[in-house]
């Protein structure tokens, strides 16, 4: 009936233009580092009054945050897909322990409990591109 063959697979519609997801692309992670940074620093002082400390602590918090989230999202999809895991499961891991270590909870405690966030978001992520992706990085589709 029309030009297009059938796939055997219907594809979502692309909602934004190529423009809008380039913009996405820097501002979300600008903007969960924003909100991380925030988190930060209100963890690290601990109901206490804002210093220039803990503005510092929230704002170098957020800019590394940002700053590694745009590199991941840049560099990991070239990587095979266990690296790719890897990489987005380390990153959650020591976010989960900087801002776990703020609260006043112990060092074996923080480094347990990022082990389990960084254990449980590999099992997540290598399934995801194990079942999406061929051992190369490229998309099954």
């Amino acid at each position: 009936m029309g030009g297009r063959a059938y796939t055997g697979r219907a594809r979502p519609p692309d909602v934004f233009d190529a423009r809008t997801h380039r913009i996405a692309h820097f501002a979300v992670p600008v903007v969960l580092g924003l909100v991380y940074g925030y988190w930060v620093a209100a963890d690290a002082r601990q109901g206490g009054p804002i210093t220039g400390g803990n503005l510092l602590l929230g704002w170098l918090s957020a800019l590394v945050f940002a700053g590694v989230s745009i590199a991941l999202l840049r560099l990991a999809p070239r990587m095979q897909r266990e690296l790719h895991a890897l990489l987005w499961s380390a990153f959650a891991g020591i976010a989960f322990g900087f801002l776990y270590i703020q609260t006043p909870h112990s060092v074996w405690r923080t480094v347990m409990m990022s082990l389990l966030v960084a254990g449980c978001t590999f099992g997540a992520f290598f399934y995801r591109y194990y079942t999406r992706e061929d051992a190369f990085g490229r998309r099954v589709h």
